[in-house]
């Protein structure tokens, strides 16, 4: 059985999760925690980056990062099912999932910030240069939020909105109604999204 190693709050293995799920490969994995931060934990050993996720295959070959992943899970389950085929709608799909993307590593690097730096260390340009990629991208989404059936850039949006629920408590939801209804219909539509949503303790 493959492994994944990733980790409770990672919005990009949740998005593994969910896309594993809308296609019927949620038994073909089993996930390992993996901890980012140990010098100790095998996940150095297994990606040389030491990032999550990380999928580790039958033969003991890895699979990284998560948009390598989910395109290998479609490829596995017959090709065009969560990346369509279609030049058009494939590189819309794929576009977008760049841009949701980005948006959780611009939120991941200010988690970090305040994770990783004693307070009187933190740089506010640093926080708020990457807030402003936050914002940027929400305001154009507002605009033209995803339509059409689900496919990989819908999960990673929805992945990046929850992301942001979790770290920034939902802060972004007064300012973009259009997304809070997208959100709404996405997780309504995708049971795995609730399946997979982060408890704190």
């Amino acid at each position: 059985m493959m492994i994944l190693r990733s980790a409770p709050a990672s919005p990009f293995g949740r998005k593994v999760k969910i896309v594993a799920s809308l296609l019927g490969l949620t038994k073909a994995f089993q996930t390992v925690d993996a901890d980012t931060t140990s010098p100790e934990d095998s996940l150095r050993r297994e990606n040389p980056l030491g990032k999550i996720p990380t999928l580790i295959l039958d033969d003991g070959t890895a699979l990284y990062d998560s948009r390598v992943i989910v395109e290998y899970l479609d490829h596995l389950a017959g090709g065009g099912r969560i990346i369509p085929v279609d030049p058009v709608l494939r590189f819309k799909a794929l576009t977008m999932q760049a841009l949701a993307d980005g948006l959780m590593d611009a939120a991941l690097l200010q988690v970090y910030e305040t994770r990783w730096r004693a307070e009187d260390r933190r740089e506010a340009r640093w926080t708020e240069h990457h807030g402003a990629k936050i914002t940027r991208g929400l305001a154009a989404l507002e605009t033209s939020p995803p339509s059409g059936p689900v496919d990989v850039g819908h999960v990673a949006l929805a992945c990046a909105l929850g992301y942001l629920d979790l770290r920034f408590e939902g802060a972004w939801r007064a300012a973009y109604p259009a997304l809070v209804t997208w959100l709404d219909g996405f997780s309504a539509a995708v049971p795995a999204y609730e399946a997979t949503r982060f408890k704190q303790a």
